[in-house]
């Protein structure tokens, strides 16, 4: 992003573990189009703002990926992530996700059916490529006259994902675990503010350093070694379902914030498996 404004941003931790292994590192403006033949990778890093944007983002990758530059992660993983719809893929690998059910366009005589699908009386709607929780809204049942025009302004001819609203995100919250070429670096909770679900910093939320326990480092574990091609980096997102199991909300494996104040070690662990990334590459 050009300004992250009120984003919260740590991904400079990284600059000095980089310098160590050889590194020269600056930051460049996703719009900035530089000549991209002029590094050797790239890391994308944040471009929060790449959802109001989505084909001029993906003219820029694809203009890195044509370069002579590396770019991290592969741009496979970015059009298989850009999406939500990826969590079907997740799913059918067998891996847990909260239900989600997926629409083309919002019609106020559907919204019955949401509830119905997911056996709940409060929903989640929001849309398929997002960030920061952009649009996203709770739904008890019933739904309002305002909110239904508020819904079909907003989603008239987008396409959406309806999940249930899992009851232990406004308690425990969720879960984050990061993952550095596919091996697991450190993990954070994060809860909402009191009467919120949202968890991110922007909205209040407060961001605890956790050990994740035997199960979810499992899952976790599990969920990462089935993505192809394997990701540098990347987050996964958990809920505890109403049956005790960790269901996973969504993968960041295209910007995600990575924490790295939240643990120590954690930068250099990113250096370094970018650096071996990046020199696997070179050897081929």
């Amino acid at each position: 992003m050009q300004d992250p404004g009120d984003y919260v941003t740590d991904y400079h931790l990284s600059f000095r573990p980089m310098e160590q292994l050889g590194w020269e590192v600056v930051y460049v403006p996703w719009l900035s189009a530089p000549n991209w033949n002029e590094f050797d990778a790239v890391y994308i890093c944040t471009p929060w703002d790449y959802p109001e944007h989505v084909s001029e983002f993906m003219s820029v990758l694809e203009a890195i990926d044509a370069s002579s530059a590396v770019l991290f992660n592969d741009l496979s993983i970015v059009r298989w992530s850009l999406e939500k719809s990826y969590l079907r893929d997740v799913a059918a690998r067998g891996d847990d996700i909260v239900p989600s059910s997926w629409y083309d366009g919002f019609s106020p005589s559907d919204v019955p059916g949401y509830f119905e699908e997911h056996k709940t009386d409060r929903v989640v709607i929001k849309p398929i490529i997002g960030a920061n929780a952009k649009d996203t809204f709770v739904l008890s049942k019933p739904v309002g006259a305002d909110q239904l025009r508020r819904l079909q302004k907003i989603f008239s001819g987008r396409r959406f994902m309806v999940q249930p609203f899992i009851e232990n995100i406004q308690t425990e919250g969720e879960f984050s675990l990061f993952f550095f070429n596919g091996e697991y670096s450190h993990a954070i909770q994060k809860i909402p503010k009191a009467g919120d679900f949202r968890v991110q910093e922007e909205h209040g939320g407060d961001i605890v350093t956790v050990t994740p326990s035997a199960d979810l480092l499992k899952t976790a574990h599990t969920v990462f070694s089935h993505i192809e091609p394997l990701p540098v980096y990347g987050r996964g997102d958990w809920v505890r379902g109403p049956d005790g199991r960790f269901l996973l909300m969504e993968l960041e494996l295209i910007e995600p914030s990575l924490y790295l104040r939240t643990d120590s070690g954690s930068a250099a662990r990113f250096a370094a498996a970018f650096n071996q990334r990046f020199e696997e590459f070179a050897g081929k």
